[in-house]
């Protein structure tokens, strides 16, 4: 069913509907928040199991 559901050209259609849809300009500050986003949420994972392997 799903297969070939991700195909080259359905990211180059995502990146020009993304694009158009927010604008050259703020994509840039999008990733940025983004990442900044995954580096919090991947250090609050590393606290949680660390706290939870301490007796």
């Amino acid at each position: 069913m799903l297969r070939n559901a991700l195909e080259p050209w359905h990211l180059i259609l995502l990146l020009v509907v993304c694009v158009l849809v927010f604008g050259s300009k703020k994509l840039p500050d999008m990733a940025r928040s983004m990442g900044k986003s995954m580096r919090i949420l991947k250090s609050e994972t590393q606290a949680l199991r660390s706290e939870g392997d301490r007796p």
